[in-house]
């Protein structure tokens, strides 16, 4: 019998072992020596789901989310979509009262036009539209209604602090949101591995995250023709990207998060940009080492007009 319990637990163990995240230490130095001198708060978590290998760089610190919030507020919407309290279809009507500037395109409709539920998602993600995202977080139930589902996935500091009773100083030091480099890697990860609300929830999540507009940053370093799922949010002194690559070499995920940055310009050259490029090319060249794209030579010339 002791034989018996021996065997199993050394069964047990073997296991964990194989299931635990392991550091990649090479990746980690790497990484290092990129954000070492970087003007500002930094941190970085890379996840690859094949290898189950994992990079971090002040990953569990919290830093400001600006629009990748609506990720969190997606999972809001889909979650009363599961629940039969909402529908992709529902009609909806836009009144002039819900503008919101920034980005967007919604802000720009005439009153009264009849709009749907798809749109407004589509729109939040894709084109960054604050109207719909304010709309949708009001939709999903608010922002108190999303952070008890985050808290329920476990992430104990993503949350929605805009428009939400009781985090106003949360707010005020933060903004419309806030997570950690490691939590809001993993809520992508769930919604790539379809466990996030449910199978075809996940699906869906995932196909409008896979359309994003802005591309001259961390995506601008990954081949058109590989597929990414991905959410960006910048204000003056915060620039975070989160992005999941379908690699042929296997998925990679990644969350780039800056804080308290010196360099607030709006231009290709601000640094925190700069940083995620950086960073997304490591990435692709680190998993991929046999590639041989690189982005064009014209790339910068093509995109260094652009003000967000």
């Amino acid at each position: 019998m002791r034989l018996v319990i021996f065997y199993s637990l050394l069964i047990v163990g073997a296991v964990y072992q194989l299931s635990a995240q392991q550091t990649d230490k090479i990746l980690e130095s790497g990484l290092k020596d990129i954000v070492s001198d970087f003007k500002g708060d930094v941190g970085v978590y890379v996840y690859n789901l094949k290898t189950n290998s994992e990079a971090a760089i002040n990953a569990d610190t919290i830093f400001p989310t600006a629009s990748i919030v609506k990720v969190p507020i997606l999972t809001g919407v889909f979650d009363k979509i599961n629940k039969g309290e909402l529908s992709l279809n529902d009609t909806l009507i836009y009144d002039t009262k819900r503008a919101y500037g920034g980005a967007g395109l919604m802000q720009f409709y005439k009153d009264s036009t009849v709009t749907d539920l798809r749109t407004l998602i589509s729109l939040m993600i894709t084109m960054s539209d604050n109207t719909t995202s304010l709309w949708c977080q009001e939709l999903a139930g608010g922002g108190e209604t999303i952070n008890a589902l985050m808290a329920n996935l476990g992430l104990k500091h993503t949350r929605v602090n805009s428009r939400t009773e009781g985090r106003t100083k949360d707010w005020e030091k933060y903004g419309w949101g806030q997570t950690t480099p490691r939590e809001m890697a993993s809520l992508l990860t769930k919604i790539r591995n379809r466990q996030l609300v449910n199978a075809a929830s996940s699906d869906e999540m995932y196909r409008v995250m896979s359309n994003s507009f802005y591309t001259d940053y961390s995506l601008s370093q990954i081949p058109p023709y590989i597929q990414t799922a991905a959410k960006q949010g910048m204000v003056n002194q915060s620039r975070s990207e989160l992005v999941l690559v379908n690699a042929p070499t296997g998925d990679y995920v990644f969350y780039i998060g800056t804080k308290n940055n010196e360099d607030v310009s709006w231009g290709f050259d601000n640094e925190a940009w700069q940083l995620q490029r950086k960073i997304s090319s490591y990435l692709w060249n680190y998993f991929n080492p046999t590639s041989d794209w690189e982005p064009a030579s014209e790339f910068r010339e093509l995109v260094n007009d652009l003000r967000y």
